[in-house]
């Protein structure tokens, strides 16, 4: 699992029902939401390969 940091409870949680997106810069990043309060978590995770 891929952890992220949530803005609402302030530290890092696992992502939850993340997916895999590429941005319009060519990087990679995930997309999911907090277990804890529902809100939206990004990470950027690099490079896409």
């Amino acid at each position: 699992m891929v952890e992220g940091r949530c803005m609402k409870c302030k530290g890092p949680v696992e992502i939850k029902n993340g997916k895999e997106v590429t941005m319009k810069n060519g990087m990679r990043a995930m997309k999911g939401e907090c277990p804890k309060c529902a809100t939206k978590v990004f990470r950027i995770l690099g490079k896409a390969k």
